[in-house]
């Protein structure tokens, strides 16, 4: 059972990854796959929560107790992430200029959320650069599950470049 839901946050996060990436270049995606990617990534990250709220309760209610440095600081990081998504999510629906217009929804132009947005989304960037960079063992393990490497022990690799050399 752990492995199947190690593969379902494998793949939402991934999805949640990819998709970030893409949302963060509207001038590449377009501003109206920007905007409704980020819709649909408000909804993932809601599903991500769900998906490990238990952990969430269980460092939440020993910071102060007994509990790993990594996840006092895994729990602060993902504290920090998640004002920063919501941040940048609020104020993004806030200047939609393409998905709520589209649902009949306008708001006057706001250069002030549009910094915030800027702002917020920049802080993301960097905050989930480090999200990644703590579960990058995990990540490489999952890999390396789909992706399975042969490895080559160094006697017969050095007998396979000896036989290279001799012909």
């Amino acid at each position: 059972m752990k492995m199947k839901q190690n593969w379902i946050n494998f793949l939402i996060d991934g999805a949640m990854f990819l998709a970030f990436l893409i949302a963060t270049a509207p001038r590449l995606s377009g501003l109206a796959i920007h905007e409704w990617l980020s819709l649909s990534l408000a909804a993932a990250i809601i599903t991500h929560l769900l998906l490990h709220w238990t952990w969430i309760i269980s460092i939440g209610k020993r910071f102060f107790a007994k509990t790993t440095w990594r996840s006092r600081l895994n729990y602060l990081l993902n504290a920090l992430l998640f004002v920063s998504f919501t941040v940048t999510i609020a104020t993004g629906i806030l200047i939609s200029r393409e998905a709520l217009p589209l649902l009949g929804l306008t708001m006057a132009r706001d250069r002030t959320l549009e910094f915030l947005h800027h702002q917020a989304s920049d802080v993301t960037v960097l905050l989930l650069g480090l999200h990644v960079a703590i579960h990058w063992s995990w990540i490489v393990g999952m890999l390396r599950r789909i992706i399975p490497v042969r490895r080559v022990s160094r006697s017969v690799a050095i007998s396979r470049q000896m036989e290279g050399a001799n012909q």
